[in-house]
């Protein structure tokens, strides 16, 4: 009679054990999804910013080396570490940024170096300072830059903003090397002495070339005149990264008055350029810094007046917009700067985590009904079984081995442990085990059973 008897259905011997597990199988998938989308938020979203950043600077002896030296100091107090690599000047520095196997993510860049296309790549956190154009020559009574065809004139060395400029303001004016022009390739000091030697007739002095020690000994100079740029404004509307600026009597030289009169001078802006992948907490961090490094008081500038956000040739990134609006965050007023980034990061997650745990609400109890249910509903194979083995009874011993196995399961519901809220389901089992076992007993019933199914 072995031939007739069920396999009695597997049951967890530990309760304590088998809640845990249902519990941990209806809310682990979730919690995991949970985990999954929180770490691809936090880690690929919104990733942590890099702790070193590469800045392209200028010659070692330059404004633009010292300053970003300034810069890797204030960097490094908030766990930052910026390597600054030294160029040629503005053009090399642009180069770089738009190269990405050169790894630089930021630069100073003098205004006028870039064309459009090279500037709508990358993005400006804000104009630092002004680059003065001064142009000293020999005589008097120089106004336009035309007048200065058919001389010899110092226009900075290869590679410097100063040289760019130059060059676009005498194309402007029509001059251009040849015909008795010659266009020097110096600056500075060295262009300074072929001015007072009468080797050169002018010179473009810019950034560092223009220093006010040198302005002063040119000025003093008999026959040394600096220009007067009184069609500044033109310039500024023909150039729009140029600005019209004032060198006002006396601010050389208070005692002997030097500039005597008010000298008009065009000068670009020098914007603080980055790659648009630069980190957005990485962006406040560097705006601070330019401001604790250009917010002083200078010959050209009032305090406070730089870093700035009119940014004249590259757009200026959002980033950097909002910061000029509002400020640091009150996390990164209140935090080191870690910190407050990982808190700042931290909040990145409650939207999606949000998104995804109020479906995970409604999906999660009827999720943990089934299972429980479904503790119950597995019997019912075993007892559909015996009552279709009931039907073909041929002895009195079948019948015995039918009720073995009702006995088995009927037994095996002693083992579970339900919550009350589901308990209507075990005792719903425990009625439709009677009545099989009725229709076992009832030799009759199951006759008539039995010849209804085999009717043809």
């Amino acid at each position: 009679m072995t031939g007739h008897r069920m396999k009695r259905p597997h049951l967890p011997q530990d309760h304590a054990r088998s809640l845990v597990h249902d519990l941990t199988w209806t809310i682990g998938p979730a919690v995991l999804a949970l985990a999954i989308a929180a770490a691809l938020v936090f880690w690929l979203v919104d990733p942590a910013p890099p702790r070193t950043l590469t800045m392209s600077a200028g010659q070692r002896d330059s404004s633009f080396y010292v300053i970003s030296q300034e810069y890797a100091k204030i960097l490094a107090r908030n766990g930052v570490t910026l390597k600054v690599l030294p160029s040629d000047g503005s053009e090399q520095n642009l180069a770089r940024l738009l190269n990405p196997k050169d790894h630089v993510d930021l630069a100073l860049v003098q205004g006028g170096i870039a064309t459009k296309q090279q500037a709508e790549q990358l993005m400006s956190l804000g104009s630092v300072s002004y680059v003065p154009l001064v142009v000293f020559y020999r005589g008097k009574g120089l106004t336009l830059l035309s007048q200065l065809e058919g001389k010899r004139i110092a226009i900075g060395r290869e590679g410097s903003g100063t040289r760019v400029l130059s060059l676009a303001l005498l194309q402007a004016n029509g001059i251009t090397a040849g015909d008795g022009t010659q266009l020097l390739p110096t600056d500075g000091l060295q262009a300074a002495t072929q001015l007072v030697s009468g080797e050169a007739d002018a010179v473009f002095l810019s950034g560092d070339s223009a220093t006010r020690a040198l302005m002063l000994r040119l000025l003093r100079v008999p026959g040394i005149s600096v220009m007067d740029f009184r069609e500044a404004r033109a310039y500024t509307r023909l150039f729009p990264y140029l600005d019209d600026i004032e060198l006002p009597p006396g601010v050389l030289d208070l005692g002997r008055r030097i500039p005597p009169e008010s000298v008009h001078l065009i000068a670009p802006m020098v914007e603080l350029v980055a790659r648009t992948s630069l980190h957005p907490a990485l962006s406040d961090l560097l705006i601070e810094a330019a401001q604790e490094v250009h917010g002083t008081a200078g010959l050209l500038q009032r305090a406070g007046q730089f870093p700035s956000p009119v940014a004249h040739e590259f757009p200026i990134s959002e980033d950097a917009n909002r910061y000029y609006r509002s400020g640091k965050s009150f996390l990164y007023r209140s935090l080191p700067f870690w910190l407050a980034n990982l808190a700042d990061r931290a909040l990145v997650l409650l939207l999606p985590i949000a998104v995804l745990i109020f479906p995970a609400l409604r999906v999660l109890p009827a999720l943990y009904r089934w299972r429980m249910r479904s503790r119950i509903y597995r019997y019912y194979g075993a007892l559909i079984a015996v009552e279709r083995s009931a039907m073909r009874l041929t002895s009195d011993d079948e019948r015995r081995a039918l009720n073995v196995e009702l006995d088995y399961i009927e037994e095996s519901l002693d083992t579970i442990r339900l919550p009350l809220a589901y308990a209507d389901a075990l005792y719903v089992l425990r009625e439709h085990i009677r009545f099989v076992r009725s229709r076992l007993s009832d030799p009759v019933r199951r006759e008539s059973s039995a010849h209804a199914s085999f009717k043809p």
